[in-house]
């Protein structure tokens, strides 16, 4: 076999692993439905669960990376504590395991009949779930084809000398292994990559003895920290703690293993003797084996390892929690009327997010980061979950509620539906900013003066009309619907504006529609604060 071969087989072989992972997690992930966030967000009440919660969702996933991103994106919004979320990374380090084992089972002779029966689940079948279920399968097959074909590439690595000096050195020189584990997850961005040719290499004999094989299993764990990193850039200070914990917790593991690289490679030999093991097995034993460990002598030291990064990375938290805090279920049927003062306190928090989210879309509007959409969405997720939660409760207390709490009722009931449709607005902007980036729309200077002066006093009056709410004050309320009436007229005054623009040629009619589009939802936004004024008004004045 030639050089450029044995190239092509490798990097073709690499590169359908690489799909029939992300494939194969694609899959689970839709067949488990969008539930995935939601474990990471209901689960994770204490470190231990989010070990739990960070297992089952990166084998779901098929990817760490994927888990602690998603991490670190929940503790950006604030849905996760930095403790949590230290659980859920050490979590995720276990559950990256099993994908070696899936290897580790050696069913390449039968890759191409289960592509075949993916194929079949995906082409011939109308429902989506056995879609999901047939690309999941066409995923696992083409994970296993791909390590079928680089090991083809390897095969003649056994008999060339250079690459035997180089699995000498690694055994003499640990660091080196460690090096070279790091810089091939990097290049790869799957940790998972580097586990699979490592068994491939074992498998067919181009690296024989242990020692060499486990630095590079160590150096894979700190290479994949580097999309956590690359994730937390720009993120909350929150954020980049979680990433800097994911560091240092790969870190700290490698280097222990690393002073005890002769026990354990040891252990492993022991255990490979007593079951048998095939080499692929082995280093999927060893993998686990390294992890897990890991987790077990770090698990302890879970608060410290909060400290240290917030010594590392000081500031302040993002400062609103955005999970129910006031729903105590307890107060449905021992007193409804506390039950609807409890729930139109969890209102005036899903109103203090809503303001949050128009202040994120504004910084969105005048720098075009990403991270300011994102957080956006993720707010309006949580006023959609809060909306559910509240309705669901208020539902459950409207059975035995009195007359005297009725209104009460009613009205909380129907605030909470106009601050969801804030969110909505807001979302909506959202995407017309991420439209007008991507078509690389201009907007005149003018455009954007007007969309700001617009979107400060629609903050103001959503604010103030949530703070009327909290302390039904009347004089509160009236100011918002003056300013409310300033919204309308604005709107009417700088859509003129825009179309004499538009008449001098001074902006483009694709700027236009996003213009328009966006003070027609800052108008939008105006009438939900209205109605929550005027429920404060009716209610003072029955």
């Amino acid at each position: 076999m030639n050089l450029q071969e044995m190239i092509f087989l490798f990097i073709g072989g690499l590169g359908i692993f690489l799909f029939g992972i992300k494939y194969l997690g694609d899959g689970l992930q839709k067949t488990a439905g969008d539930k995935l966030r939601d474990i990471l967000d209901r689960f994770t009440t204490n470190p231990f669960m989010g070990v739990l919660s960070g297992i089952v969702v990166t084998i779901l996933l098929q990817t760490s990376t994927g888990t602690t991103v998603l991490t670190i994106g929940l503790v950006n919004a604030g849905f996760m504590t930095l403790r949590q979320a230290i659980g859920v990374i050490m979590g995720a380090n276990i559950g990256t395991t099993v994908t070696a084992f899936i290897i580790g089972i050696d069913i390449s002779a039968y890759a191409l009949p289960i592509i075949a029966l993916g194929t079949l689940l995906i082409f011939f079948f109308k429902n989506k779930r056995i879609n999901y279920i047939g690309q999941s399968v066409f995923g696992f097959g083409a994970l296993f084809y791909g390590l079928e074909l680089m090991g083809d590439g390897m095969r003649p690595l056994r008999s060339s000398e250079m690459f035997q000096e180089l699995t000498v050195s690694m055994s003499d020189i640990p660091l080196l292994g460690v090096a070279i584990g790091t810089i091939f997850t990097v290049i790869v961005q799957s940790s998972s990559a580097t586990i699979g040719v490592l068994q491939q290499l074992y498998a067919e004999g181009a690296i024989e003895s242990l020692d060499a094989v486990l630095p590079v299993l160590f150096g894979d764990n700190i290479g994949t920290t580097i999309t956590a990193v690359i994730a937390a850039i720009g993120a909350s200070v929150a954020a980049k703690r979680a990433a800097a914990t994911h560091v240092i917790f790969n870190l700290l593991g490698a280097t222990i293993f690393l002073i005890l690289l002769i026990p354990f490679t040891h252990l492993v030999e022991w255990i490979r003797d007593t079951l048998m093991l095939e080499p692929k097995m082995t280093i999927a034993f060893a993998h686990g084996l390294f992890n897990v460990t890991n987790v077990i002598i770090q698990f302890p030291f879970i608060a410290l390892l909060a400290v240290i990064v917030t010594k590392i990375i000081p500031g302040k938290d993002s400062v609103i929690d955005y999970k129910p805090k006031h729903l105590d279920p307890i107060f449905i049927q021992q007193s409804p009327s506390v039950a609807v003062a409890q729930a139109k306190e969890e209102t005036i928090h899903m109103g203090q997010i809503a303001v949050h989210g128009l202040e994120e879309t504004r910084q969105f509007l005048n720098n075009n980061q990403s991270k300011h959409s994102e957080v956006a969405y993720q707010l309006e997720d949580a006023i959609n979950n809060l909306d559910k939660k509240i309705t669901n409760y208020l539902v459950q207390a409207s059975s035995s509620i009195s007359e005297a709490d009725s209104a009460a009722h009613s009205s909380v009931v129907d605030i909470v539906r106009d601050i969801e449709r804030i969110g909505d607005h807001f979302e909506n902007i959202v995407e017309l900013i991420e439209y007008r980036i991507a078509n690389k729309v201009n907007m005149t200077d003018q455009a954007y003066e007007d969309m700001n002066v617009m979107f400060d006093l629609t903050i103001d009056t959503v604010s103030q009309a949530i703070e009327a709410f909290e302390n039904m004050d009347e004089e509160k309320a009236k100011a918002v619907m003056k300013k409310e009436d300033e919204i309308d007229s604005m709107e009417r005054k700088f859509r003129k504006k825009h179309i004499l623009r538009l008449n001098e040629g001074l902006c483009s009619g694709s700027a236009g529609i996003v213009f328009v589009d966006i003070i027609s939802n800052l108008e939008r936004i105006g009438d939900h604060a209205l109605n929550i004024a005027q429920e404060v008004v009716g209610k003072k004045e029955e």
